[in-house]
């Protein structure tokens, strides 16, 4: 099995946080849910079939899968899927629309291509579907904690992957090809997908938000969703948290900065807060992925998190029901051996025919 790279050891040299969005640039997508986001919870989120195979479900369609926010400590993980009709992969995206990677479009731009997705009536919305499921910091930590085996990254993003492609054929959509920006060696992943569904054309890739239009498209709609939810996480700590969610779909005023910047942990903003607020017996809240070395070493520091002994349980033999339905012998014990009153309750099976 391919050795997984681990998310918070990718160098983030590369990540421009002057891209990261600031809250008065958040778009809040159909995709955000303030209470499960704040529970901690992982969930999943579908877009209605479009107009144009709601018309035609024999339309023949091309799939893009990506993620947002595989290296950073706080927030979640999201993975996005985006689909149209083949006819219209390059016209409608690339050619109309000029979608392109996210981390290389500014905030702007991807909320407004984003909002154009949403909004009834538009040639995007009218004939294209998208989902996306929000993996949870704290269910990304609890898979990768696990005393029973590790539930890595790579293999909770390829079965994230796979429920998204299977979702999207169940509810009847005609998917021919499907596009996806790779989680490590492309061939690996893609054979592993391709035994899974055998009957579609599938196509991993490095780059492939670069490559192909449609990835492009759920890189936004994963970057967006991300942006929004590790938003809506910080309202916990925002004086005006009630109000938040108010203030963001109105604009009446913007709402404050997160002082934990873009939750990254080469974000000097980031370090800092996690510093700052942890708390000495329970480290952070939902929003934080504990699994992360960033995380590790604060909380293994010796100040100021508490030290906590956990007493070893030993299995006490003697408390196993099972020796209730034993005979016990003691060796050198001359004396005839006695039976166990339950094992005897009933009697014995007899050994000779009694007649």
């Amino acid at each position: 099995m391919e050795e997984e790279i681990e998310a918070q050891d990718i160098p983030q040299e590369s990540q421009d946080f002057t891209k990261e969005t600031t809250p008065d640039d958040v778009f809040v997508a159909p995709s955000i849910s303030h209470g499960e986001i704040l529970s901690g919870c992982s969930y999943s989120y579908f877009s209605p079939l479009p107009e144009v195979l709601v018309n035609d479900m024999n339309t023949e369609c091309v799939i893009g899968i990506d993620e947002a926010g595989r290296g950073p400590v706080l927030g979640p993980m999201v993975y996005a899927l985006f689909y149209l009709p083949l006819s219209l992969h390059h016209s409608l995206l690339a050619e109309t629309h000029h979608f392109d990677d996210s981390k290389v479009l500014t905030p702007a731009v991807r909320s407004s291509l984003m909002e154009k997705l949403c909004t009834t009536g538009s040639d995007l919305f009218r004939q294209c579907g998208w989902a996306t499921t929000v993996m949870s910091a704290r269910d990304i930590s609890a898979g990768r904690l696990k005393s029973a085996g590790t539930y890595n990254l790579n293999a909770q993003a390829m079965d994230t992957t796979v429920e998204l492609i299977k979702k999207v054929l169940d509810m009847g959509v005609n998917v021919r090809e499907v596009y996806i920006d790779t989680i490590g060696k492309p061939e690996y992943y893609q054979l592993k997908l391709e035994r899974v569904f055998p009957n579609l054309r599938i196509t991993v890739a490095t780059k492939a938000d670069s490559l192909y239009p449609c990835v492009s498209a759920a890189s936004v709609c994963a970057k967006v969703t991300r942006d929004a939810a590790l938003d809506v996480s910080y309202d916990i700590y925002r004086e005006d948290g009630a109000k938040h969610r108010h203030e963001l779909i109105t604009k009446s005023s913007p709402p404050s900065q997160p002082e934990w910047g873009s939750g990254y942990p080469s974000d000097a903003r980031c370090s800092t807060w996690l510093k700052l607020k942890m708390d000495p017996i329970f480290g952070w809240g939902p929003e934080c992925r504990f699994c992360w070395d960033t995380a590790k070493k604060l909380l293994d520091a010796k100040a100021p998190a508490a030290q906590v002994d956990w007493p070893n349980e030993v299995e006490d033999d003697s408390m196993k029901v099972t020796n209730y339905f034993s005979v016990s012998t003691a060796a050198g014990d001359n004396e005839s051996t006695e039976q166990d009153e339950l094992s005897g309750w009933f009697g014995r099976r007899a050994s000779e025919p009694v007649f």
